[in-house]
């Protein structure tokens, strides 16, 4: 199993660098570098230039704020500088960031993501292979490059896409176009992935006429783990605090519907517009948790890791110790799943 490694959003451009060799020193397959405070090309960037071995990957690139030949060419200059370590994680955002932050017109963001991919697949065929670029569709039209704006071909393999998907629609288009799905971590439990995730990723792989499996699921959920019961209790209180804020947002009611705690999203929602954020914790039950964070400290985690996941994902993420003081029993952890 592939083991990625998370970058907090706030990580700058001058901390990301020891941050990827740290990921790479403990092991990880990967870093996923995500896009909220600052640019994730140029995290990425500087990430892969500190590293030999870590493959690196936007997770998620917000698309539709840039045209896909800008995307295109940040993406393949990452490829190609090291020598293929880099993957390129794409999202669409929800409407109101789209519009009122980055001041783009929104569109239905399945089939506008549909077209972006296919974009940059015929992108990266013309610079691979010297092929004329004529791209037709309703939201972008590309037909012009000349050889002088062409970059040289890729001598490693080509660039993966993943998509980042809540909903059903771009849970299921992620199986038609993409090499991998990277979940939320609301929808990255076993029970969700088992139910929901899993099978639309199949049945866009078959709509497709792709091979199953073609697009890996990478969950990326939460871990509750340390050097003994202690820590991993008070990662697991850490962890409920913030459940407790995500799935106030009624995006993410599905899978706790799922669980079987339909009513917890609904008194979330509540707290959140009654300002009441403290006592948002204590709506999330112990049986709850139980199902949407593994715990258990280093030297059993892994064993619990491949129990809960196996035959659901190819990949999932681990989180890197708060102490270096740990960083030998999480590096030990992370070659059990691994290995």
């Amino acid at each position: 199993m592939h083991v990625w490694a998370a970058t907090d959003q706030r990580t700058s451009l001058a901390d990301v660098a020891l941050h990827a060799s740290r990921a790479e020193r403990l092991g990880y397959t990967g870093l996923h570098v995500p896009e909220a405070v600052h640019d994730a090309f140029l995290l990425s960037a500087r990430a892969l230039a500190a590293t030999a071995r870590l493959r690196v990957a936007t997770s998620v690139a917000l698309a539709f704020p840039r045209s896909p030949m800008t995307t295109a060419y940040a993406a393949w200059d990452l490829a190609a500088f090291s020598g293929g370590r880099f993957e390129l994680g794409l999202g669409s955002q929800v409407r109101g960031n789209v519009e009122g932050r980055f001041g783009v017109e929104w569109s239905a963001p399945v089939p506008r993501m549909r077209e972006y991919v296919s974009a940059l697949r015929a992108i990266f065929a013309s610079w691979q292979h010297g092929s004329p670029l004529a791209f037709e569709g309703e939201h972008y039209r590309l037909g012009r490059m000349q050889p002088f704006f062409a970059p040289e071909p890729l001598a490693c393999d080509p660039i993966r896409i993943a998509l980042g998907a809540v909903g059903p629609a771009m849970t299921r288009l992620a199986g038609e176009v993409a090499d991998a799905l990277v979940t939320h971590p609301t929808s990255a439990s076993p029970l969700v992935l088992r139910e929901r995730t899993g099978p639309l990723v199949a049945e866009g792989e078959r709509r497709a006429g792709r091979a199953p499996g073609a697009c890996r699921v990478v969950a990326g959920g939460f871990v509750a783990t340390g050097r003994d019961a202690a820590a991993v209790a008070a990662e697991r209180e850490r962890i409920r605090e913030y459940l407790g804020f995500l799935y106030s947002t009624p995006q993410y009611a599905g899978a706790l519907a799922l669980h079987g705690f339909p009513d917890v999203q609904r008194e979330l929602q509540a707290l959140a517009r009654a300002g009441r954020w403290s006592e948002m914790r204590a709506r999330i039950p112990d049986a709850l948790l139980d199902a949407l964070v593994p715990a258990a400290p280093y030297g059993e985690i892994a064993a619990l890791l491949r129990e809960r996941y196996d035959g659901l994902c190819a990949a999932l993420t681990f989180p890197a110790p708060a102490d270096p003081a740990d960083d030998a029993l999480a590096a030990a952890a992370i070659a059990q799943l691994v290995g």
